[in-house]
């Protein structure tokens, strides 16, 4: 195996452990908003590696050059749908959970 091809692997194998570590995270964080940052935060990064992996492995081709579209199209999208979706969450009344001075369980989800 060439070195490209371990350092797509990397990228690859990076990219789908923090999205199953951004998964983790959306089971486990307590509200809408820390698990919306969980998800965010995470796809932005994982489709980031994903790309990177893909675009290595092809190298300079035409695929390559369509993965950096998909690339600049998922940095505008990601940030800004997370952005859209917590703030009319938070003008349609939903707020954040916070700690209480009796313990720290979070609310209770259906």
């Amino acid at each position: 195996m060439s070195l490209l091809g371990i350092i797509a692997a990397l990228l690859l194998g990076s990219g789908a452990l923090l999205g199953v570590i951004g998964g983790i995270g959306l089971h486990r964080m307590p509200d809408f908003y820390t698990r919306l940052h969980a998800a965010g935060v995470t796809d932005t990064l994982c489709s980031a590696l994903f790309l990177g992996g893909l675009a290595i492995h092809f190298g300079p081709t035409l695929a390559s050059v369509k993965l950096a579209l998909i690339f600049m199209f998922l940095m505008f999208t990601s940030p800004t749908s997370c952005h859209a979706l917590a703030n009319t969450a938070f003008n349609a009344g939903l707020r954040p959970w916070q700690a209480s001075s009796t313990g720290s369980t979070p609310p209770s989800t259906p």
